[in-house]
C-alpha cells in the first residue's frame, strides 16, 4: 500500500488543491514551469490533419522527457515544501493509516496461507502457519527487495499439497511481472523465472508439475512501457525448464486484443478457459479436458454477452455466476 509515501504526498495535493494554487506557467506567481519537448507532428484521421505536438513525450526514456520530468518534479517538489500544513496532514494520514491489517487466509496441502501489514509497512507480506494454532513464518516480504518499498506481491497461487510457492512482482507500480517459483519449506527460489506476464495469475496442475499462465510477446527494445498490450497467449510452465520450451496451450492471432486466463479445476480434470476483451465482464468459456491425453479445446460460450465467473463442475455439468437472465445483474 506504502502508507508513508501516499501520506506525504497527498498532504501536499491535498492542500494545494484546497488552496486553489494550480497556475500555469508565467502568470506571475514566481514559478516557472519547464518547456516540453514538442513537434510538428500531424496525423491525417478520416481526412483530418490533428496535430500532436506532444508526442515526444510518449518515449519516456528519451533524454528530452527524463530532462522535463526531472525539471517538473523539482518545481512541484518546491511548491508542496513550502505548505505550511504539509506536516500536519502527513502526521493525521498516517495515524489513521496506521493499524495492523490482515488479507482473508486459504489452506493448501494442510497449511494456511494469508497476509498481513503491521500497519505502515509498504506491502503486504506473506505468512504460512505449517497446521492450526502454529506459529506464523514469514514465507515472502516484499518490503526487503527493494530500498524504497515499491516492488509489490502482484498474485500468488499455491501448489495443491501445499509445497510450492508460484508468485508475481512488479516494480514501481508497473503492469508488468515477473513470475517465481519458491519452495515453502526452505523459503528458497527455483531456477524458474517467467517474464513479460501481465494481467495473469498462475494456477496449478493437481500433481504440482507446472502451472498456466498468460503472457504478451516480448517487446521490442525500448518499447515495454509503450508497446500496446496485443496477442496476449495461455501457456503451460513445466517446474524446472526455461521460460522458452513453455507449451502454447491457447492462443488467437485473429483477434489480438483478447486475452486469456486459465484455471485448473480442482481435482485437476479440465482447464477453463476465460476469454475477455477490453475491461466489460463480458466472457466467453473454453474448457479442455486434462485427463484425455491430446484433447481438443472446446468452445462452451462463443460469444462476450454475459459475464460467467467459473465456480465448480460436478463431472461434466459446469457452474457458473452469470448475470445472464438477470435483469438486476
Amino acid at each position: 500500500m506504502m502508507c508513508r509515501h501516499l501520506a506525504a504526498g497527498l498532504a501536499g495535493v491535498f492542500v494545494a488543491m484546497s488552496m486553489g494554487r494550480w497556475s500555469e506557467a508565467g502568470d506571475g506567481n514566481g514559478r516557472r514551469y519547464p518547456q516540453a519537448p514538442r513537434s510538428d507532428t500531424v496525423e491525417v484521421y478520416h481526412g483530418i490533419e490533428v496535430a500532436d505536438p506532444y508526442r515526444p513525450l510518449e518515449d519516456p526514456d528519451s533524454p528530452e522527457t527524463r530532462a522535463w520530468v526531472e525539471a517538473e518534479n523539482k518545481v512541484t517538489a518546491a511548491f508542496l515544501e513550502g505548505i505550511s500544513a504539509r506536516e500536519a496532514i502527513k502526521e493525521r494520514l498516517t495515524a489513521l493509516w496506521d493499524y495492523e491489517k490482515f488479507g482473508v487466509p486459504f489452506r493448501e496441502g494442510g497449511r494456511i496461507f494469508y497476509t498481513r501489514n503491521s500497519g505502515l509497512q509498504n506491502q503486504d507480506v506473506l505468512y504460512t502457519i505449517a497446521s492450526p494454532g502454529a506459529e506464523p513464518e514469514v514465507l515472502l516480504d516484499p518490503n526487503a527487495l527493494s530500498a524504497d518499498g515499491t516492488v509489490a506481491l502482484t498474485g500468488t497461487s499455491v501448489s495443491d499439497d501445499g509445497a510450492l510457492l508460484a508468485y508475481g512482482l512488479a516494480s514501481a507500480g508497473s503492469d508488468w511481472q515477473e513470475w517465481r517459483v519458491r519452495d515453502v519449506a526452505t523459503r528458497r527460489d527455483r531456477d524458474d523465472l517467467l517474464k513479460w506476464v501481465k494481467f495473469s495469475d498462475a494456477s496449478w496442475t493437481k500433481d504440482g508439475k507446472g502451472f498456466y499462465y498468460s503472457r504478451f510477446p516480448e517487446p521490442e527494445p525500448g518499447e515495454g512501457l509503450k508497446g500496446v498490450n496485443y496477442y496476449q497467449k495461455l501457456y503451460y510452465h513445466k517446474l524446472g525448464t526455461p521460460q522458452s520450451d513453455d507449451v502454447l496451450v491457447y492462443e488467437r492471432p485473429d483477434h489480438k486484443e483478447w486475452e486469456f486466463h486459465g484455471l485448473a479445476t480442482d481435482d485437476g480434470k479440465y482447464l477453463i478457459i476465460t476469454v475477455t476483451k477490453g475491461t466489460d465482464d463480458k466472457h466467453r468459456i473454453l474448457y479442455k479436458a486434462l485427463d484425455v491425453p491430446d484433447a481438443a479445446i472446446v468452445e462452451l460460450i462463443d460469444n462476450f454477452d454475459h459475464e460467467y465467473a467459473f465456480l465448480d463442475h460436478d463431472g461434466p455439468v459446469f457452474w457458473f455466476k452469470t448475470d445472464r437472465d438477470a435483469p438486476r445483474g
